[in-house]
């Protein structure tokens, strides 16, 4: 069984020899066969075989060992070695704060890092063979070090359960992927003040209900959305700081009668504290929600970019056109060039929705304190992240290709009369009700509706025919520059508001002037 478990395995590293398996008679146990793996840097240890099987870690109370079905459907180290490196580091800290404590000698600790530090060295060349009748992460370490270093590796475990050591692992792994996605939302800010720099003074059709509504800058767009990912990231670095407590030495659920130090080991983690709670600290994954929660409404956001980009990029829009190296063609039709990238970005924020709601309806009905059912929190949590990342990455790749096309905006701004909410805000500077300034352009728009022609193209007379307040200083109103000119109010589409924004987003993001 043992041999057939390294062959079915090692095709998964071709850079890994085989072991060799020398079996070797147990003291005093001369019916039980024991396999020593001798390899590079590895020293002979005995491991117990169990109906032919290694006995578990946790194997002191059965007689029996599981059927291979159980074994596979139970295992989760074909996702959870993600975690191997934060897994390394809780062991670093524990066996330090044991020794501290007197739990272990100096000898024991110093043999357990030297063992640790070898074994994360094998994981990272690709020569550490993943077990799954060692079922997870942690415990293909633990056994692994055992076989490198003999007893003291027995001892690591000491006040520690794989519940508040799986808990911590994840929240170490999650903190680092907060920075990591706050790092891309970052970049995709940048590519998009950038891009809003190469555009000064462009005017667009603003829309509600996807209706022609009033005209905007361009620049002012597109520093919508970066506000918005602004709010993202502070979403993400909020869930960082909640989720920065250490749940180490809680143990199984109730915490330890042995003299651990989990201040000790919560400090050199880079936690805040440990939790206060032993029960709450290995049973609740609300920081994992609250991270996916974050995640979508960032995929949210990049998915309503994805689709203003993609109906532009149309030929009913055609208001801006990707390079060709952020666009596809089809295998039929030859004309095609297809943004695929944002179509996509825009599909896959329903997998980051759907991350989030596996996670939620999987912690609903759990009991206190840990359940095997929180296992499987890790793959929509890696499935979240690796998408989200993807999404900003090509995101801020699709913003610093693509370029709008001013002539034939110029050319569709007059459709819509976007001018008309302006003309209503001259006749209140006029001393007119705002309801009745509403009625009185609604009419006008009427008028020039049934003449197929623009507010700007009456005359004098004819918007007095409509109401008597008109006068000649109605013009500086009319049009879509002269509607850009009038929006004063801070935050507004006004050009000056438009460049303070700017300037703002500039320092802000630290944008040199190379990035600019």
């Amino acid at each position: 069984m043992e041999s057939r478990l390294f062959s079915d395995t090692l095709h998964l590293f071709p850079s890994f020899s085989k072991p060799q398996l020398l079996p070797t008679p147990i003291t005093g146990s001369p019916n039980l066969p024991i396999y020593s793996i001798h390899r590079r840097s590895f020293s002979p240890v005995a491991a117990v075989k169990m109906d032919s099987k290694e006995v578990k870690l946790w194997g002191g109370r059965f007689e029996g060992s599981v059927t291979d079905a159980v074994e596979k459907f139970t295992e989760s180290i074909s996702f959870d070695k993600d975690l191997y490196k934060h897994d390394i580091m809780g062991s670093r800290a524990h066996a330090s704060m044991l020794a501290r404590q007197g739990l272990i000698t100096e000898d024991d600790k110093n043999c357990i890092l030297k063992g640790l530090v070898e074994i994360e060295g094998q994981i990272e060349r690709g020569e550490f063979v993943w077990r799954t009748d060692r079922e997870d992460v942690h415990m293909n370490i633990e056994a692994a070090l055992t076989d490198l270093v003999g007893e003291p590796a027995k001892k690591l475990h000491t006040a520690r359960s794989r519940n508040d050591q799986v808990c911590t692992d994840f929240r170490l792994w999650c903190r680092d992927a907060i920075d990591n996605v706050v790092m891309r939302v970052k970049r995709l800010q940048v590519a998009l003040v950038k891009l809003a720099l190469k555009n000064e003074g462009l005017i667009v059709p603003g829309y509600t209900h996807l209706q022609r509504a009033q005209p905007v800058l361009l620049q002012h767009l597109l520093l919508a959305y970066v506000e918005q990912l602004e709010r993202d990231a502070g979403r993400l670095l909020d869930c960082r700081e909640r989720m920065n407590f250490c749940p180490l030495g809680a143990c199984a659920l109730a915490g330890t009668g042995l003299p651990i130090d989990r201040f000790m080991t919560s400090e050199a983690l880079g936690f805040i504290a440990p939790l206060r709670n032993s029960i709450d600290a290995v049973s609740d994954r609300d920081f994992v929600m609250e991270f996916l929660s974050a995640n979508s409404i960032t995929a949210t956001h990049l998915s309503r970019l994805g689709e203003e980009w993609v109906l532009w990029a149309s030929e009913e829009f055609g208001f801006l056109t990707p390079s060709d190296s952020v666009s596809t063609g089809s295998s039929i039709m030859p004309q095609k060039k297809n943004p695929d990238p944002m179509e996509l970005v825009r599909g896959k924020s329903a997998r980051v929705i759907g991350d989030l709601v596996s996670l939620l309806v999987l912690c609903k009905g759990l009991p206190h304190a840990y359940n095997r059912d929180l296992q499987e929190d890790k793959e929509p949590v890696f499935d979240s992240v690796k998408a989200i990342v993807g999404m900003l990455e090509v995101s801020a790749e699709f913003a610093q290709n693509i370029t709008f096309n001013h002539e034939r905006i110029r050319k569709a701004l007059p459709a819509g009369h976007l001018d008309a909410t302006t003309l209503a805000d001259y006749l209140v500077k006029k001393g007119i009700p705002f309801r009745t300034s509403h009625d009185i352009v609604g009419r006008s728009v009427a008028w020039c509706v049934s003449r197929n022609c623009q507010l700007s193209d009456m005359s004098l007379d004819e918007l007095r025919s409509i109401s008597p307040s008109f006068d000649e200083d109605v013009y500086n109103f009319l049009g879509v520059e002269n509607a850009i000119k009038n929006f004063s109010s801070y935050g507004s589409t006004g050009s000056e508001c438009v460049s303070i924004q700017l300037t703002y987003w500039v320092d802000k993001l630290s944008m040199s002037n190379k990035e600019k």
